[in-house]
């Protein structure tokens, strides 16, 4: 019989590729992690395995086995919401991870009321890149978390998880008001820009990639000054002459008197996402129903 918690392992290597970084995300040592994988070569009868000095690859039959695993992990996370929805108050941890303007804006109203409805439910946020969600919430570190992808970056798919939309927003150019509006399309829009000092996100971020595959789209490649994760940062220096940004709704408040936000057609999508199997956890189900009203409230104000 094949362990469960080494065919977890298993997975994990699959999406982190090294030992040392599934022994970090589990709070295993490497050492354990390598043993418990051997004993899940010998249960399975086959290598899974291929170690060339440090490093290691899958072997074909162990790709197998990860299919395998995520439904098997699928199924068992399935039956323990069954056995939750027995219980009559919701109780334990709910783990949400979020990018920050959506903690502002949407979360926290969804988070008074699951507060108010659940008051036994213990809350924690997690605030994060959404890049760092999928692999966080697979290592069972997060319960429930925002994903996004834009026109340019789209949402590839993301083994082992459920994903739902929640709202989308409209993606703005902003530069500082001393400069002449610009009205033309999105492509002619960005390309009178081809010159300017850029500002974006830390390379590696989802808002770093729109701002690079936007403007190759248009012909050029920004010329990125400054590096900003925080969209209130992001239009500070939009304001002090530092650069233009690309800034979505919800990282548009409060904007500065010196910024100007032309809208683009460009659009970002947020997506509500959780392992395969808790959709209807009773937890699970309280937070998606609670985000979803937080989210049509803001976005009809």
């Amino acid at each position: 019989m094949l362990d469960v918690r080494r065919l977890r392992l298993l997975r994990e290597l699959a999406h982190r590729h090294t030992i040392a970084a599934v022994a970090d995300a589990l709070a295993y040592t490497p050492s354990a992690v390598s043993q418990q994988l051997t004993a899940l070569e010998r249960e399975a009868g086959v290598p899974l395995l291929e170690r060339t000095g440090r490093s290691v690859t899958l072997t074909p039959a162990a790709l197998r086995l990860v299919e395998h695993a995520e439904t098997i992990l699928a199924v068992l996370e399935q039956a323990a919401a069954e056995l939750s929805s027995a219980r009559t108050e919701l109780t334990g941890t709910l783990r949400i991870g979020a990018f920050p303007s959506a903690v502002r804006s949407i979360l926290s109203p969804a988070l008074v009321t699951l507060s108010r409805d659940h008051p036994r439910l213990e809350l924690l946020v997690t605030e994060l890149d959404p890049i760092a969600a999928p692999p966080a919430l697979r290592a069972e570190t997060l319960d429930i978390a925002l994903l996004q992808e834009y026109d340019y970056v789209p949402l590839g798919p993301e083994p082992g998880l459920d994903t739902e939309p929640l709202f989308e927003e409209t993606v703005h150019l902003a530069t500082r008001t001393t400069e002449p509006p610009v009205t033309q399309p999105d492509s002619e829009t960005l390309a009178a820009h081809a010159d300017s000092a850029w500002i974006a996100g830390t390379p590696g971020t989802l808002c770093h990639e729109l701002t690079i595959r936007a403007c190759q789209a248009t012909g050029f490649t920004p010329r990125i000054r400054h590096h900003a994760d925080d969209f209130g940062t992001v239009l500070a220096l939009v304001a002090a002459g530092q650069g233009v940004a690309l800034v979505p709704d919800l990282g548009t408040q409060p904007t500065p008197d010196q910024v100007l936000l032309t809208a683009l057609p460009t659009r970002r999508r947020t997506h509500l996402a959780y392992r395969r199997g808790t959709a209807t956890h009773p937890v699970i189900s309280a937070a998606r129903t609670a985000l979803h009203s937080a989210a049509e409230i803001h976005t009809a104000t």
